[in-house]
């Protein structure tokens, strides 16, 4: 049978050469994404499915990708939809620091609620987060709202693989790495190609006996 993948934020960046990857393996790609058109047209050339309109932060529209997925197993959820905001003290834009946890961290949360119908035993969750999140990690401060989104959603992914465990199903939280995205314009050291290949790995050795852990997609695994 063959396997299954739901990849949030398929349609650029590591989303989209995640969907590559995994196609070029040869699993079914549900790609979901918040515009459609032409800023989908290269996901849809390796999606099986392609659920476009969905903003992962608004409840009715993850209530509306469940609907769809109603009935479909899936093997692997990957949250990968992300925003990064820059902060400084002095000039905090509370704003931004808000929409930055709605996506960063609420928002893989509740696509992970909504859809634990679909992830039978065997199924993995990995969470697409950043080492920003780390806390002892951080010796250059700033980023106040990405880090603190990244760290809650570090928080939620270590609870997931707890409470998760019991149904057999496995939860990683994976850093990337810095990538070569427009996110950060294109000033990363790795492309997007080589995160995916390495993000691909660290959820291929993903068990039971290792969920809840935080890794960089090199191997790496990062202080909390």
């Amino acid at each position: 049978m063959t396997a299954t993948v739901l990849i949030t934020g398929a349609n650029r960046g590591v989303g989209l050469a995640l969907a590559r990857h995994y196609h070029a393996a040869g699993w079914a790609v549900i790609g979901v994404c918040r515009s459609g058109g032409e800023e989908a047209a290269e996901l849809r050339d390796v999606a099986e499915t392609l659920i476009e309109g969905i903003e992962v932060t608004r409840a009715e529209d993850v209530e509306r990708l469940k609907g769809e997925l109603a009935g479909r197993r899936l093997d692997l959820l990957i949250n990968n939809a992300g925003m990064l905001r820059d902060e400084s003290l002095g000039e905090i834009d509370f704003d931004s620091i808000r929409s930055q946890m709605e996506i960063n961290a609420y928002a893989p949360l509740r696509v992970s609620e909504a859809l634990l119908g679909n992830l039978g035993e065997g199924a993995r969750i990995a969470n697409i987060t950043s080492r920003m999140g780390s806390i002892a990690d951080n010796d250059s401060g700033g980023r106040y709202g990405y880090r603190a989104s990244k760290a809650a959603l570090n928080a939620f992914g270590k609870s997931l693989a707890m409470d998760l465990k019991p149904r057999g199903i496995a939860v990683a939280q994976i850093h990337p790495g810095y990538v070569k995205t427009r996110m950060v314009n294109f000033g990363g050291m790795i492309s997007a190609e080589e995160a995916a290949a390495g993000i691909a790995q660290r959820i291929e050795e993903l068990t039971l006996k290792n969920s809840g852990g935080f890794w960089h997609s090199n191997g790496e695994a990062l202080p909390w």
